[in-house]
């Protein structure tokens, strides 16, 4: 069954994250080789509730790919969470003619997204634009494979400074509520120890790894902290190990918002085309609230309640792992 879609819009809405300008190419592109009007809908709910429209045609796409960001811009919108805002937001998309509407984002997009089609059952699904992978029902979110790279080239610079003066570094990456920048890229530098909200943090543990170390004369180190570490961030774990090691001097980095920019890497455009192209095909098929994503490389819909409320779990093995290499 083919579903008659005539005018469809596209938003990212939240963090931006490299490979958005991808998966907005490829809605665009297929939309229009399907004989869909798309909009394109500035500055996420905030554009859409304000009214913030503009047909994009194929060459409006043309040279973003390679990218990071938005060309549609992004923003958070208390006024969509409430009553108000989304009938306003409603009173555009029937203005404007609107069939459906494809949202590029994460956690609070969704949820946006899914209390919107229980007022007004509007169809719409959704793609995983995010650094923090912590969506489930894809294995990866568009955005997190340059963030960790960028994490990685960042640290290896670090670790050559760290070598040459005899210093401990702890390196802060983003992830408030999630480790997996914090994990994987822990593994790829060789992090003695790496600290994630998942785990709790037990600073006799990170002692017994950097007493280890000293025993084997290592005379630098690095250590990955989430920033949403129940260690109080990288700073708090600093001062501790000062404390505890008053000869060892330590220096922190906050890598912060890099991690969000930059061109994005081959995965994340390859995995932004696909769902991007999907995510019209879908919305043609008559699929509705859900989150298109990528699970053992096959297409995956998830509603946008389970993709919210059930959130990727992060893998202990792994982390396990990173320790025993580290010794």
């Amino acid at each position: 069954m083919t579903i008659d879609i005539r005018k469809l819009g596209v938003l990212t809405s939240g963090g931006d994250s490299p490979g958005m300008n991808a998966a907005i190419r490829a809605v665009v592109r297929t939309g229009i080789q399907n004989g869909i009007e798309v909009l394109g809908i500035y500055r996420g709910y905030e554009g859409l509730i304000d009214g913030q429209f503009a047909r994009l045609e194929s060459h409006s796409v043309s040279n973003i790919i390679q990218r990071g960001g938005t060309i549609l811009k992004s923003a958070r919108s208390q006024r969509f969470r409430t009553p108000e805002g989304m009938e306003q937001a409603y009173h555009q998309i029937v203005t404007q003619g609107l069939d459906a509407l494809v949202v590029i984002g994460g956690d609070g997009t969704f949820s946006g997204a899914e209390e919107f089609n229980k007022r007004f059952d509007f169809p719409i699904v959704g793609l995983p634009g995010t650094i923090d992978n912590d969506l489930y029902g894809t294995d990866f979110t568009i955005g997190y494979d340059t963030a960790i790279n960028t994490v990685v080239d960042a640290v290896d610079k670090i670790r050559d400074t760290a070598s040459s003066h005899d210093r401990l570094f702890i390196v802060e990456v983003m992830g408030r509520d999630a480790g997996f920048i914090a994990l994987r890229s822990g593994i790829a530098v060789g992090a003695e120890d790496i600290l994630i909200p998942e785990e709790k943090t037990h600073i006799e543990q990170l002692y017994a790894i950097l007493d280890a170390g000293f025993r084997k004369n290592k005379t630098s180190a690095i250590i990955i902290v989430a920033e949403g570490d129940d260690g109080g961030g990288a700073y708090e774990v600093s001062r501790a190990i000062e404390a505890k090691y008053g000869q060892f001097k330590t220096r922190v980095t906050i890598l912060g918002h890099i991690q969000r920019g930059g061109s994005p890497s081959c995965m994340d455009r390859v995995l932004a085309s696909t769902l991007g192209y999907e995510s019209v095909l879908a919305l043609r098929s008559g699929v509705r609230d859900v989150m298109i994503g990528m699970v053992n490389k096959k297409i995956v819909y998830t509603p946008f309640s389970m993709a919210t409320k059930h959130h990727q779990q992060i893998n202990r093995s792994m982390l396990d792992m990173a320790r025993i290499l580290s010794t």
